[in-house]
C-alpha cells in the first residue's frame, strides 16, 4: 500500500490518508483483517505527525473500515456489504450531481438528461 501526500492539495492530510486506505479496502487491495502499518511507522515512512495519522485511523475505524486490538494495531474490517454499497451510492450521487450541474449550465433539460443517461446505459 503506498500512500502519496500532495502538499499542493487543498486537502488536509489526514483526509488524503483516510481516502487513500479506504480505497486500497474498497478494491480489495487490502484484505479483511489484514494488518495496517502502525500509526508511528506510518507517520515515520510519510514524515508527518503522529496526530495527523492518528486522526486519519480514528475516521477509518468510525467509519467501520478498520479495527483496532490493544497493543497489536489496526486491522481492516470484514467486509460489511452495506456499508460499501452505500458508498458506492454516495459516489453515484456525486457524479449525477455534477451532470446535473452541468446540464443546467446548458439549459438542459431534465428530459434530455434522461436521455443521455439512457442512451449510456443501454452502451
Amino acid at each position: 500500500m503506498d500512500i502519496i501526500i500532495d502538499n499542493k492539495s487543498g486537502k488536509p492530510i489526514y483526509e488524503q490518508i483516510y481516502s487513500q486506505i479506504k480505497l486500497c479496502i474498497m478494491n480489495g487491495e487490502l484484505k479483511e483483517d489484514e494488518a495496517l502499518p502502525s500509526i508511528r511507522s506510518l507517520a515515520k515512512d510519510l514524515r508527518i505527525s503522529v496526530i495527523t495519522t492518528k486522526r486519519a485511523y480514528d475516521e477509518l475505524e468510525r467509519d467501520g473500515f478498520i479495527y483496532t486490538v490493544a497493543a497489536k494495531g489496526c486491522f481492516v474490517s470484514p467486509k460489511n456489504l452495506e456499508l460499501i454499497r452505500e458508498e458506492h451510492l454516495r459516489r453515484i450521487e456525486e457524479h449525477l450531481e455534477k451532470a446535473v450541474k452541468l446540464a443546467s449550465e446548458l439549459k438542459l433539460g431534465k428530459r434530455e438528461l434522461s436521455e443521455m443517461l439512457e442512451n449510456l446505459w443501454e452502451e
